[in-house]
This record gives structure tokens, sequence and C-alpha cells, in this order.
């Protein structure tokens, strides 16, 4: 019977540990892989985490980031559409503003203009390529 009995708690207390095991691994991976993506993000074209080093939070950058690019993307389709071809950014409001989605709680404006413009550079960039 002890034999019998030991034949089921002995392979448990094993299963346990090898999860454990296998649970730190996972998350050793997993940090890996983070890292790796951390790496691809600062390698590619369009860093949206450093623009040397202008500052600002994060919430800044991304709120002009984006409100910018969205704007950059529609007029890029706009010409792309009409066979305009490329246009100096100055040419539209939008980036000459550069205010769209800004509030006074993210802070400096001049920086967020500086965002924004960006922002829409690349999305017209993007959106008169066909993107």
């Amino acid at each position: 019977m002890l034999a019998l009995g030991l034949m089921f708690v002995l392979p448990t207390a094993g299963y346990a540990q090898y999860t454990r095991q296998d649970r730190r691994d996972q998350r050793r991976e997993e940090r890996r892989e983070q890292r790796r993506e951390e790496r691809r993000e600062q390698r590619r074209g369009r860093d949206w985490g450093d623009y040397n080093g202008w500052g600002g939070s994060s919430q800044l950058r991304q709120t002009a980031l984006n409100a910018g690019y969205n704007e950059g993307i529609k007029e890029g389709r706009k010409d792309r559409n009409r066979r305009g071809g490329y246009r100096n950014p100055n040419d539209f409001s939008a980036y000459r503003n550069a205010t769209k989605d800004y509030n006074s709680r993210y802070g400096d404006r001049a920086l967020y203009q500086r965002f924004y413009r960006q922002g829409f550079e690349n999305g017209y960039r993007d959106g008169l390529n066909g993107y």
C-alpha cells in the first residue's frame, strides 16, 4: 500500500518543481524578447521614443506624434489621390498651427508643436507613398 501511495506522491512533487522552473524560464525568455523588441524599436527609421532628447512627458510626446501623424497621413493620401505630388508641409495650416489635441496639462506648447510637426511629416510621407 505504501509503495502504491508513493507512486502518486513522488511524480506530483517533481511536477511542481518542474513547472516552477518552467515559469522561471518563461519569464526569462519574455524579458529577453522585451529587450529584443526595445532594440528593434530603436533601430527603426522612425524612432518614436528619442527625438534627440527633446524631453517632455510621454503623454505629450505620444499625443502630439499621433495627432500629427494622423493629420499628415490624411493630407498625404489626399495629395496622392489627386496625383499632386509632394508639397511643403508649411502649405498646410494644421502643420503650421500644430495644436490639434493639445491640452495645457501636457506641458510646453512649443514642445508639443515640435513633436506634432515631426509626426505630421512622417504621416504625410507615408500617406503620399500609399500606406
